[in-house]
Order: structure tokens, then sequence, then C-alpha cells
């Protein structure tokens, strides 16, 4: 069997949010896969993807520190500025993180770990809606 969607998020300020159940909500076939894979692919070269702690608000805060300090705005080595000063802080930090996830297909289910999710990694102050292909694959239930 095999399903893809796309599936729009709202705008979301500059931060790291859980979007795991936006993408379960997206995939009406989800519950039909016995065995099989998401792929989950962000169609945005300014925000990313990752998996990761989906409990504690701190982690998320972590994250954006880090990044912020990492790699700054308006660094004066940065050439790509045309958009704004957040615009190649931004595209540094969505390659960092990557543009896909692979997540295994269990009983209808993503098979996250119990403290696992999908995190929308927006690097923008305005980045604006986004959007996610995500295509299923596997075996029916």
């Amino acid at each position: 069997m095999w399903a893809q969607h796309e599936i729009r998020l709202p705008a979301f300020p500059r931060g790291f949010h859980l979007v795991t159940r936006e993408v379960e909500q997206g995939l009406p076939e989800l519950a039909e896969l016995g065995v099989g894979i998401a792929h989950v692919f962000i169609k945005h070269t300014s925000a990313s993807l990752t998996l990761n702690e989906n409990a504690s608000a701190d982690v998320r805060r972590d994250f954006a520190a880090w990044f912020d300090r990492a790699v700054p705005d308006g660094a004066d080595y940065f050439r790509h500025t045309l958009e704004g000063d957040d615009d190649m802080p931004a595209h540094i930090k969505a390659s960092l993180t990557g543009s896909s996830l692979t997540i295994p297909v269990s009983d209808g289910r993503l098979a996250l770990g119990t403290w696992q999710g999908i995190y929308l990694c927006e690097h923008r102050d305005h980045g604006g809606p986004r959007r996610l292909t995500v295509t299923l694959w596997g075996e029916p239930r």
C-alpha cells in the first residue's frame, strides 16, 4: 500500500514546535498499515524537521538557545542577506537538522519511542505556513 499527503502547517514563531499530532491527523491511511514506513519531508529551506524529546518544553527552549548562539542572525560574514538578517542563518540551521525523517509504522501508528516527537524547527522570525509531504508505504493490517 502507498499513500501520499501534503500537510499544511500554520505559521509558527521562530523555535521548535511539536507537530506529531498534525502529521498523524494528516494521514488517514496510517491506521490501515500493519508494518511500514512514513517518510516526512519539509518543502522549505529555512525550516527543518527533527525527532526528539516531546515531554519537556525546556528541551525546545534549549534547542532554540543553542542554535541562535551557534548561528547568529546578522553575522558580518554572511553575504546572502537579501531576505533579512535571519535568512542565511535559517538555511544553515535547516541544513544542520535536515529536511526529512523516516519513521517506522507498526500496527497503525508511528512507531515512536515513549518520549519522541516530531518537531518543526522554524528558523525564521516570520517563516509563514509550512508544507510537508508525507509518504506512507507498507503492508496493510
